[in-house]
């Protein structure tokens, strides 16, 4: 895919098969992709942002999305499964999921016009799991953001049984050693790659 950080999802057929990869990719925007296809592999790109995984083991239907924090206000993981209601007839109750590794809280920080946008996407009884302010993040009205948090909420809301969702402990920024991170490295970094595909 070629993330832009929207909600934009692509249904991917066997005519996608190799795009952006070995052949010419002919779509831009888009930040999920969703398939029934055996063998045919879903990619998508991080260097810190939240990939979501998505199986549905009774219509046999994939989804793979990234999901930064504009995403996560969307709620991107959301989208992704309606799309994969709508295209293929999946009951989110039937739905497998994952929040991939990607930065961590306590590595997250952002400015108050993304806290505010948390607020107005979260029932404020959230608030207190997705977000915080260390002592000297007041004055420059900086926080922490739950991104893992954030995204296991939205899956929820999407239907998804909390025990159906796995959620990552592993940051990119915490493990530059192994992970890419836009952030340990000033934007100077490779990307990850997520990978699904049906048997």
């Amino acid at each position: 895919s070629h993330q832009t950080h929207t909600t934009n999802i692509r249904l991917v057929t066997e005519a996608d098969a190799g795009k952006g990869i070995w052949r010419e990719r002919d779509y831009e925007n888009i930040d999920g992709l969703i398939t029934n296809v055996p063998g045919l592999t879903l990619v998508t790109f991080f260097a810190d942002c939240v990939p979501l995984y998505f199986v549905d083991p009774v219509k046999k239907v994939i989804g793979l999305s990234h999901s930064g924090w504009r995403g996560t206000v969307h709620k991107m993981g959301k989208v992704t499964v309606e799309k994969m209601t709508e295209v293929y007839g999946t009951n989110p109750a039937d739905v497998v999921a994952a929040v991939g590794p990607s930065i961590c809280q306590d590595c997250y920080e952002v400015s108050e016009d993304v806290i505010a946008k948390f607020r107005d996407s979260f029932e404020k009884c959230h608030w207190q799991q997705l977000f915080y302010q260390k002592e000297e993040q007041r004055e420059a009205g900086k926080y922490q953001l739950n991104l893992w948090k954030a995204n296991e909420l939205v899956l929820k809301e999407a239907g998804i049984p909390k025990e159906q969702i796995a959620v990552t402990n592993l940051c990119t920024h915490c493990n530059p050693n192994v992970l890419f991170s836009h952030r340990a490295t000033g934007g100077k970094r490779g990307n990850l790659s997520a990978f699904l595909a049906l048997k």
